[in-house]
């Protein structure tokens, strides 16, 4: 089977269906990512404003990357070092030292050993980044890791903030095993909106729809089953892409020159970690509009996934969006903490006690 999950941003889908996702590749089925909103929309030259960084998760704080090769043991003080020796070299503050560097290179080496102590060779972990001998360094290579296009990569070090999360999106489809596309329609910040009250109010009349394009791209992919967002929360971003989903459903049978059937196949899942923060037990204590443009003739119904298995995998799967877990959860151990303790709960509401479980809403034409 084919599978097609819908993002409003890069995260949407690790964060709601990271769990589902994972026992899906584990079965062998296709999966397909598509993020609707990863375009920046500014123009050459332009900088986004405060509130625009602050909106997409970067605020005025540099996210630094932190390597577990590097233990902080094997580093200088932060302040200089003056050798007790008759050169009066000074070492610089947070230089490694050569006795150092060599004791974290064996550390690193030892940990490669256990790693691969399987096969009948291993790689060597070269904390210097320097190729050894023949082998090149696996960054040379071409066709390893996601795809990351040099355009990509080089905006993501220039500082825009959206090619970043467009390589983090890259990256974890890459860890989940799926195809992404990005659409490129730029995030609701760039479209005007500004301050929470309009973030998480009601789309504007003149904010142009993205159901067309999700149409054209969903039916290219011929999916059996297409995830939309709920919309929980109520950002305007998952407020237009869920309403892409009610759109299809609304095509009803076509006799003539007939397409899919879309009830069956589109799904609504719950957006993480807004249904967190807002739970919610039945759709009926959600705000109006989620279903209001259901039509009369299709039903939601929950289905539930037992993610029980794969909820540390997809864990591990949202580490990979760094710019993004300050804002949301403050740390890593508080993100994994919310996500373990919000599938239990879910998994409880479905009658599934000590297991683990996302939440969707299948369709069905009545």
């Amino acid at each position: 089977m084919a599978h097609v999950f819908v993002a409003p941003h890069p995260d949407d889908v690790a964060l709601s269906c990271g769990g589902l996702i994972a026992s899906l590749r584990e079965l062998g089925q296709n999966v397909t990512i598509i993020t609707a909103y990863s375009g920046a929309g500014l123009t050459n030259g332009e900088v986004p404003t405060p509130y625009q960084r602050e909106a997409l998760g970067f605020g005025n704080k540099a996210v630094w990357p932190v390597s577990e090769a590097f233990n902080r043991a094997n580093l200088t003080n932060d302040y200089p070092v003056y050798p007790d020796d008759s050169t009066g070299e000074v070492v610089p503050a947070w230089t490694a030292l050569p006795d150092n560097l060599e004791a974290t290179q064996e550390e690193a080496d030892q940990a490669a050993k256990r790693f691969w102590q399987r096969a009948s060779w291993y790689r060597r972990a070269n904390i210097h980044n320097e190729p050894i001998g023949d082998r090149p360094l696996i960054d040379d290579q071409p066709n390893q890791g996601a795809i990351l296009t040099e355009e990509v990569v080089e905006a993501a070090g220039a500082g825009d903030l959206m090619a970043t999360r467009r390589l983090e999106d890259e990256r974890y489809a890459y860890f989940a095993e799926a195809s992404i596309v990005f659409l490129d329609l730029p995030d609701a910040v760039f479209r005007g909106y500004e301050g929470e009250g309009e973030l998480l109010g009601m789309p504007r009349a003149d904010d142009p729809s993205p159901a067309e394009i999700l149409r054209r791209e969903i039916a290219r992919l011929e999916p059996q089953k297409v995830y939309f967002p709920l919309g929980v929360g109520s950002h305007v971003d998952h407020q237009l892409v869920r309403e892409a989903g009610m759109s299809l459903l609304a095509d009803g049978r076509r006799w003539v020159m007939p397409g899919p059937e879309w009830a069956g196949i589109v799904t609504f899942y719950e957006d993480f970690p807004y249904s967190w923060w807002h739970p919610f037990d039945l759709l009926q204590e959600l705000p109006p509009q989620t279903v209001a443009s259901l039509p009369p003739d299709v039903s939601l119904w929950p289905q539930y996934a037992d993610i029980s298995d794969q909820v540390e995998r997809k864990i591990t799967g949202l580490t990979i969006y760094r710019s993004q877990i300050p804002r949301l959860f403050g740390k890593t151990s508080d993100m994994a903490s919310a996500v373990r303790a919000f599938s239990a709960r879910v998994a409880a509401l479905g009658g599934f006690e000590g297991t683990r479980a996302e939440r969707y809403w299948a369709t069905t034409r009545v």
